[in-house]
């Protein structure tokens, strides 16, 4: 889901919906109106594939200066949050439990290509004029999936909106399981895939996994949790004057948004400040959840707490769940932070502009037999986070607590974080 906004950093005027965020909002209600329109057995098929609980998440306004203020929080090296009380990232764990996609299963990987037009013309049933394609509208998938007009009529209210969208769906989809069902729910999964799950900015929807969705008894097969990771991280990355994330954004925001009348970058800075005051400690997210309900997290379970690459075809990072040991109730062992200087700096940086064919799973084979084989089990054999701390103030003091108004000490250590210290 993109969630791209227009206002730049130092904009003072009031913070108002903006074209984007209504996009964002809209394609949401659209992919959720199908899904309702969608007979029986094709939400029997995506319930299968590990779709359904995704697909019925309820809907979240962005909070924009949230996102913005994390943002501005995001090391791109490491691919974490730095924060005062030290790394802290969003983990495959988050995934499963937040979003119900499955995390673990086969890399989300393939080969691309520089035209998907024969794809897309055979599996889809959608005539493509330009050869060489990796993009196509979003309003065109919802124009074959009978849903043209997703725009709010006059007057209309939301639960109207959702009928009448809902009934158009229905209207139009196949009734029978059959070749037409099959290019339904495969139309229907790119809209998913495309807009919510590996979301770019504006309209338009990758066809990049267009060939995986060619079996559709396997795609359920897939870790589209970890893919949704994946592309999160690699757009968390891009430069905080530009501001919004594309991708799934209610992974970093699981609370509805209230709208602040103050301005957008008054709001990321009183975010900021209390960030900045997130306690220090150890602490387990999730040791008093049941894992009864949600099967997925089970599943998952042999990824987690590992320090593991991620895929999305051409997008490949590394998970250093190592730098949030104390999420694991583990101490933080001093280390060396990762920098871009290594050798696994991500090979293809966005998809855009793909010049030639390329097979992925050749081309980061060392990768992917890393997630095949699960990664390495994050341990520590430190008794305390001194050592952590400190080089994590020397490393980050002058970036972390810039501008800050308030001194920070670690009540549970030997020391505290002196203004020298972090110059």
């Amino acid at each position: 889901m993109e969630e791209d906004i227009v206002a730049a950093p130092g904009d003072d005027d009031l913070v108002r919906p903006k074209k984007s965020e209504l996009w964002s909002r809209m394609g949401w209600a659209v992919v959720r109106a199908i899904y309702q329109g969608l007979p029986d057995f094709q939400r029997a098929r995506l319930e299968e594939m590990g779709f359904g609980p995704f697909l019925r998440l309820d809907e979240l306004t962005p909070d924009v200066a949230l996102i913005q203020a994390l943002k501005e929080r995001w090391d791109p090296e490491c691919h974490a949050f730095l924060l005062p009380s030290g790394h802290m990232t969003p983990t495959l764990e988050d995934v499963a439990r937040i979003t119900g996609l499955r995390v673990d299963g086969q890399a989300v990987t393939g080969v691309t290509y520089m035209s998907y037009q024969e794809l897309a013309e055979r599996l889809l049933g959608l005539e493509v004029t330009r050869e060489k394609l990796s993009l196509m509208p979003r309003t065109r998938l919802q124009v074959s999936l009978e849903v043209a007009n997703a725009c709010h009529q006059t007057g209309e209210g939301q639960a109207d909106y959702m009928a009448r969208l809902t009934e158009d769906a229905r209207a139009a989809l196949a009734e029978e399981e059959g070749a037409a069902a099959d290019r339904d729910l495969r139309r229907f999964l790119i809209l998913v895939i495309g807009k919510l799950v590996l979301g770019t900015r504006g309209d338009p929807v990758s066809y990049r996994c267009l060939p995986l969705l060619e079996d559709l008894s396997s795609v359920g097969s897939y870790a589209w949790g970890a893919a949704l990771l994946t592309h999160l991280f690699d757009n968390l990355g891009t430069s905080s004057r530009e501001t919004g994330v594309a991708g799934f954004f209610p992974l970093l925001q699981r609370w509805r948004f209230l709208r602040d009348e103050r301005s957008l970058r008054l709001q990321v800075t009183l975010i900021h400040d209390a960030l900045d005051i997130v306690p220090f400690g150890h602490w387990t997210p999730y040791a008093e959840e049941e894992d009864a309900a949600q099967p997925w997290v089970e599943r998952g379970r042999p990824y987690f707490g590992r320090d593991i690459w991620l895929h999305a075809f051409n997008t490949v990072v590394p998970l250093h769940h190592r730098l949030v040991a104390r999420t694991l109730g583990l101490h933080q062992a001093v280390m060396e932070f990762p920098t871009r200087r290594r050798q696994w700096e991500r090979p293809g940086r966005s998809f855009r502009g793909i010049q030639q064919v390329t097979d992925w799973t050749v081309r980061v084979h060392k990768q992917l037999e890393d997630w095949e084989q699960r990664g390495q089990v994050v341990t520590s054999k430190a008794i305390n986070d001194e050592d952590y701390f400190r080089a994590y103030a020397r490393r980050y003091g002058a970036q972390v607590y810039k501008g800050s108004r308030r001194p920070f000490q670690l009540t549970d250590s030997c020391f505290s974080f002196q203004r020298d210290e972090l110059a």
